[in-house]
């Protein structure tokens, strides 16, 4: 009631749009206070609600705005493994459920927890922790993500003994090679691996799990299996021209820039925007991702198309509070340049000498049919041609790699294809569990977390035949076997 929200500072655009350093700045320390301040501790925190991780947010933002940080750290660090990616990448439901953004601004829940980690790793009291006791047990860990290495450093915590195994030449997964280094600079998730191996976590990268070893190999190899595999099939553009050259895959573009800036091997024609005029299909982060690549790449023409109509400005009534607000936003990327638009389907791509020439879309509309279900209505009249030299399809993702997965395991796959979890995360082979996009589908950093964390907790009692002491969602409590 007497400090209004207050948001990060972000660079001026015509600095950031020069480096690929990350575009917000630090809070002051009062400031940060103030915004913690703001919680009003309600009696029932819908905030919890909202979040997949149970952080115990009204407890750290009074601690913080009492000024005391480390206890601060501790509630967060109770139930968030990696609060320095969620402070930077989750959309933050949690601020969607806030009791005040009923009819204000909601707390600046995410930022606080931004402030809270990075304060705890100055201050030193991030620091590794090996458990006191080891198990015997050993686990294998398949994908480097979010779920991935939630799942490691829970195990690990258990007393168990765990390799984390990644195709890819650095540990990350899409923290790595999926999100680019102005949102999520590349040293931040090397200071937590960093303390990840100091606490007995095992790495490989460079294993294609599937190939070599097998699944089943690895499998036999240990005492359990978690998989977290991530949903990388990515939706695809049924349209005629597809094969054009110049029509990209978004994480084949945003991967391509990570690995240069990295200074990895990139093939000599990955793909690049620079000087190109650019269309980048899809309205969601990962398109946003793309906009901000394809500007600081110096694009000679940006525009993002998304196949939904424009979303409202406010609420509509039938999505009230504390759901999350289906609302028009435009995201630091695309405050950055280029143009958007809604409502445009892709008829088809076309060109010359097997070279991408242009996009060719009609304006739809959306019609209810009688059993209730939603279609496009293309407008008479409303087709429109872009020149274009470069498409990135930027869609979202359909589902995990499955084929060796079925062939090796014998995976039991849900109705969309991701791998079939009971509720406690076990698939339908014996010691083996899922977790993250690889068991839900494309999804949150937040939920991936959650997942790793829900996983490691099943994996655990499956391997001592007790029931698991790790800490649940949303319980502040130390671990102790």
């Amino acid at each position: 009631m007497e400090w209004r929200r207050a948001a990060p500072a972000k660079r001026a655009k015509s600095e950031r749009l020069h480096d690929w350093t990350e575009f917000t700045e630090a809070l002051s320390e009062e400031t940060a206070r103030q915004q913690a301040g703001r919680c009003m501790d309600c009696g029932v925190p819908f905030c919890h609600q909202g979040c997949p991780l149970g952080n115990l947010i009204p407890e750290f933002n009074e601690q913080v705005f009492r000024n005391h940080w480390e206890a601060a750290f501790l509630s967060l660090n109770s139930t968030n493994n990696f609060p320095e990616f969620t402070g930077r990448l989750c959309p933050a439901p949690c601020e969607a459920a806030c009791v005040l953004a009923i009819d204000q601004d909601a707390v600046a829940i995410e930022t606080v927890e931004k402030e809270i980690v990075e304060r705890a790793f100055q201050e030193g009291w991030v620091r590794a922790r090996p458990p006191p006791l080891r198990t015997g047990k050993h686990v294998a860990v398949v994908g480097s993500g979010p779920a991935g290495l939630a799942a490691a450093a829970q195990l690990n915590q258990a007393g168990h003994t765990v390799t984390v195994y990644e195709r890819a030449p650095s540990l990350g997964g899409l923290l790595r090679y999926g999100i680019p280094d102005f949102k999520l600079e590349k040293w931040v998730i090397d200071r937590r691996l960093a303390v990840l191996e100091e606490e007995g976590v095992l790495f490989r990268t460079g294993v294609d799990v599937g190939r070599e070893p097998t699944f089943e190999a690895l499998r036999a190899s240990h005492d359990a299996l978690v998989l977290a595999v991530g949903a990388q099939r990515p939706r695809e553009l049924e349209v005629p021209g597809r094969e054009l050259h110049g029509v990209v895959r978004a994480m084949d573009f945003l991967e391509a820039q990570n690995r240069r800036l990295a200074g990895q091997l990139v093939p000599v024609d990955a793909p690049t925007a620079h000087g190109r005029r650019v269309i980048i299909l899809g309205g969601g982060d990962t398109g946003s991702d793309c906009l901000g690549t394809a500007l600081r790449q110096q694009a000679a023409d940006v525009r993002q198309i998304e196949l939904l109509p424009m979303p409202p400005r406010e609420r509509a009534t039938n999505n009230p509070w504390p759901q999350w607000p289906l609302v028009f936003r435009t995201s630091s990327s695309q405050e950055e340049g280029g143009e958007r638009a809604f409502g445009l389907m892709t008829q088809k791509l076309t060109g010359e000498d097997g070279r991408l020439g242009a996009l060719h879309a009609v304006h739809v509309e959306l019609a209810r049919e009688p059993n209730g279900a939603w279609r496009f209505v293309e407008v008479p009249g409303s087709e429109v041609a872009y020149p274009v030299d470069m498409v990135v399809l930027a869609m979202g993702f359909v589902g995990p790699e499955t084929t060796l997965l079925s062939q090796q395991l014998g995976l039991a796959l849900d109705a969309r294809g991701n791998i079939r979890v009971d509720n406690a995360f076990a698939t339908s082979a014996p010691g083996v569990f899922a977790a993250g996009d690889a068991s839900r589908g494309a999804s949150l950093i937040v939920w991936a977390i959650s997942d790793g964390r829900e996983a490691a907790r099943a994996a655990d009692a499956w391997l001592t035949g007790q029931p698991s002491r790790l800490p649940t969602r949303g319980v502040h409590q130390p671990f102790t076997r």
